[in-house]
């Protein structure tokens, strides 16, 4: 029995931890949420309960009565109404009241001051833009978005080719990427962290390896990388990475991604310029590390199956140094 039920308490508990779990909420937004799905669960586990005294209570009654019912024809009305009329008729206006005003509070919108974030879904990645007063992108980056601690961020979620859904289980709910249309979302971190977030609408063979983070971080900290951020990638003074940018310049990189102050200009894979600083590759699901980099030029099919990154062949002699070059984009 224990090799059973240990199982099933595993896989109903293990997500309920960490760094993706709405029942440790670090925002009032995502902790509204927390607190209707702990009441609703509250309530269902009590009438849970009750279904099932009311059962074990009939079963005991009926040993031994073969042919009689254990409960007459009054008490079985009576308890189909009391359960399955008058019961739902005072649960469910009060789960219907709750949503609704929590709604109402989710969508009223942010406070002007608000640091606006452009959030597009694309197959199987996301593209991060900070935006000014005018709705000028000052920053550019892919599958990790920085906030301030403290300060009310809005995103402007769109998509450039399926719905997709943005969801940060710890901050906010589910908002969907709608293809011609502009979703959004508001949050204010509580307190430092990173959080992981997901893709939670099914968008093709990598909607499970769609992720991503959200890196909430003090003011200051992240004053000072959203001004590194915005600049242009540092020229390489040394030797091997010069040529390694020599490399990228002059490889089909450079038709998909764009690393600013730099001829590449693509616009349909992530933008490069700091790549170095990120913490994951291929939009979450590999530690940011030369192994992992080099594996992800020479082969993302193998490791992202259908992504649309191609291979490409690298020898040694350009491989070597196009790495060391990528690690200097910070």
């Amino acid at each position: 029995m224990k090799r059973v039920v240990l199982p099933i308490f595993v896989l109903l508990f293990g997500g309920c931890s960490g760094v993706q779990d709405a029942t440790n909420p670090v925002s009032p937004q995502a902790r509204m949420l927390a607190d209707l799905w702990w009441a609703m669960c509250i309530v269902a586990t009590l009438i849970l309960l009750a279904v099932m005294v009311a059962l074990l209570t009939g079963v005991w009654r009926s040993r031994g009565r073969r042919g009689e019912a254990p409960l007459n024809r009054r008490q079985s009305r009576n308890l189909v109404l009391a359960g399955g009329v008058t019961l739902p008729a005072i649960v469910l206006p009060m789960v219907l009241i709750s949503s609704v005003t929590i709604h109402g509070k989710l969508a009223s919108g942010p406070p002007d001051d608000a640091l606006t974030v452009e959030v597009i879904g694309r197959r199987w990645w996301w593209e991060i833009r900070y935006l000014d007063k005018g709705n000028r992108a000052v920053a550019v980056t892919a599958n990790e978005i920085h906030i301030p601690v403290g300060r009310p961020v809005k995103f402007l979620l769109r998509s450039r080719d399926v719905i997709h859904s943005f969801w940060v289980p710890n901050l906010a709910g589910k908002v969907d990427l709608i293809p011609g249309q502009t979703n959004t979302a508001w949050l204010t971190a509580d307190r430092a962290g990173a959080f992981r977030g997901q893709c939670a609408e099914f968008c093709g063979v990598q909607h499970t390896n769609m992720a991503f983070w959200v890196v909430a971080e003090p003011p200051e900290i992240f004053s000072n990388w959203l001004a590194r951020e915005s600049g242009p990638a540092i020229e390489p003074l040394d030797p091997v990475v010069a040529r390694g940018q020599q490399v990228f310049l002059s490889s089909a990189c450079t038709m998909c991604h764009a690393i600013r102050g730099t001829a590449a200009r693509g616009q349909v894979a992530p933008d490069l310029t700091h790549l170095a600083s990120r913490r994951t590759l291929a939009a979450g699901i590999l530690p940011n590390n030369r192994g992992n980099l080099a594996g992800w030029i020479l082969d993302p099919q193998h490791i992202k199956p259908g992504n649309r990154m191609p291979p490409i062949n690298f020898d040694a002699d350009s491989l070597h140094p196009l790495l060391s070059y990528l690690e200097s984009l910070r």
